[in-house]
């Protein structure tokens, strides 16, 4: 059977999973739905969010997950009254809420971190 209709799952690796749950909740937003004894399960757009304790875990430089919004200005303001501090990259040109505008307009995009270090990200696209 095909996967075109099957709902996605999503998994976020963290070496504090009450830290990581606590950011993913309290901070982003993300509704909380259970602890499943191996996971903290968060409710991701329709979509499940896993939050999984790994010992020793480190975060990878590349992005983790990411967001698909209709106004990045307002979401990142938003995002940096709550506590977030945007990821800046040399060169890349961002402004000061961390938003990034690709050469021909089309796309912005705006980087931040969880606990772990795990980089999420937030595109919009005109």
């Amino acid at each position: 059977m095909p996967l075109t209709h099957a709902k996605p799952v999503t998994f976020i690796n963290t070496a504090n999973r009450r830290a990581a749950e606590s950011f993913y909740r309290d901070v982003l937003q993300l509704r909380f739905v259970a602890d499943d004894g191996f996971a903290a399960v968060f409710d991701l757009g329709g979509a499940v969010l896993r939050i999984t304790e790994l010992q020793g875990y480190a975060a990878s430089p590349h992005p983790a997950l990411g967001w698909s919004v209709e106004d990045i200005e307002q979401t990142m303001e938003h995002l940096v009254s709550r506590g977030i501090a945007p990821r800046i990259y040399e060169g890349f040109e961002q402004d000061a809420l961390g938003i990034w505008t690709a050469p021909d307009g089309v796309a912005k995009v705006a980087w931040f971190q969880d606990p772990d270090g795990n980089l999420l990200s937030l595109t919009q696209s005109s």
